[in-house]
């Protein structure tokens, strides 16, 4: 797949833009603070459902409008052209259309375009909380298996409901708890369905991952230490276990019997403490290089490549089931050696569309079109500029 054209009319610091690309590399230049992260920032939102700067829609606004309106033209593996527009503002309901029709639910545009970004907000993969890590997960799986985001809806509504009636219980006393408690039990047979979902994909996601990554980081890095991937659930860590019978999708019957058991164990405490203490919202992903575990022990270097290489590992998985996603790099060789802005060249060579934001041209060393950003008095232009040799320049308009 290939993003064909990006439309913007309100977003962030662009009043209207129209930029066209073609297959292979293209190269945004120019210094920070232009807009070149906000193209960047339309696309993900298009393919993922969410920025990966902010958690709601209103700051991709332009200051001083109302709506914003992202709009992408892609091309499918199988030659089909189709189309995502969001109509985004504050404190409104976003409007969607894939292929011109609106839709439902927002996310059924999930995955209709499938974009990869790594920003250096992915550093929290390695080093920030279990919730980053979780997000990861959650974001490859929203593409790959367009269900999985409704079923994670579903998961944290019985959760909110759940842990709402675990507060008010715990003021209660004699027959007034029992029957909070009896309501209790209705919201956990629905986390329970909701969740083993959500582990068994989580863990299948995490052993697709396993080669990839190990590979990826050992390219990038070019160290020979193992990295091993596995999934820390709050129900037993054995849910996260290697697969005996080298089976990618785990048994959900196990899971939901193992979740089940992990709340009964801690049922007395979640009253007292009005929360829900076991499931998908509490599970880590752990990563480890060699013998020691990435967070809190590896290098900058080392968080660099291995926060990239799982990044650049979701490609892979991706492509496994459906298109092959367009690859978004934000401002990521510069913060690597020349060894490694190497490697990652190298790495690129096996996207069919990457799009690279940088503020020095001389730091990506990849052949392809060029485009300078540049903001003026709080406008971003784009002015195509075509590096020699390359077969397809990207415009602007």
């Amino acid at each position: 797949m290939f993003l064909e054209r990006l439309d913007l009319t309100d977003v962030r610091s662009y009043d209207r833009v129209s930029c066209t690309f073609g297959d292979g590399p293209t190269v945004l230049i120019g210094p920070n603070a232009q807009g070149k992260t906000n193209l960047l920032e339309a696309i993900h939102r298009a393919a993922s459902g969410r920025s990966h700067r902010v958690p709601s829609d209103g700051p991709l606004v332009r200051a001083g409008a109302e709506v914003g309106v992202i709009r992408c033209h892609l091309v499918t593996d199988e030659g089909r052209r189709r189309s995502v527009e969001l109509e985004v503002g504050t404190g409104r309901r976003t409007r969607t259309r894939v292929d011109g029709q609106d839709v439902r639910r927002a996310s059924e545009a999930i995955g209709v375009l499938r974009a990869v970004l790594f920003a250096p907000e992915d550093l929290a993969i390695v080093r920030g909380d279990p919730a980053e890590r979780r997000r990861f997960l959650d974001d490859l799986l929203a593409q790959r298996r367009p269900a999985f985001a409704a079923a994670r809806g579903e998961y944290e509504r019985a959760l909110r409901q759940r842990n709402q009636l675990l507060k008010q219980a715990r003021s209660l006393r004699g027959e007034a708890r029992s029957a909070a408690t009896s309501t209790i039990d209705v919201w956990t047979e629905q986390l329970v369905a909701h969740g083993t979902q959500l582990l068994a994909a989580r863990v299948a996601a995490v052993r697709a991952l396993q080669g990839p990554v190990d590979t990826g980081y050992r390219q990038l890095a070019d160290r020979p230490e193992r990295v091993t991937l596995r999934y820390r659930s709050s129900a037993g860590d054995e849910l996260g276990a290697s697969s005996d019978d080298g089976a990618a999708v785990p048994d959900p019957g196990p899971i939901s019997t193992a979740f089940r058991a992990a709340l009964d164990e801690v049922a007395q405490e979640e009253l007292d403490r009005g929360q829900t203490l076991v499931g998908p919202h509490r599970d880590d992903l752990e990563l480890t290089i060699g013998e020691l575990p990435a967070k809190g022990y590896a290098s900058h270097g080392e968080a660099w490549s291995l926060a990239l290489a799982c990044k650049l590992a979701t490609s892979t998985v991706l492509a496994e089931v459906g298109d092959r996603p367009v690859v978004l790099l934000d401002d990521v060789f510069a913060e690597l050696d020349e060894t490694r802005r190497q490697q990652l060249a190298t790495a690129c060579e096996a996207f069919d569309q990457v799009i690279v934001t940088a503020a020095v041209d001389a730091d990506v060393p990849l052949e392809g079109a060029r485009v300078e950003v540049v903001n003026v008095d709080g406008i971003t232009q784009l002015t195509p500029r075509p590096s020699s040799g390359d077969a397809s320049a990207a415009g602007a308009a």
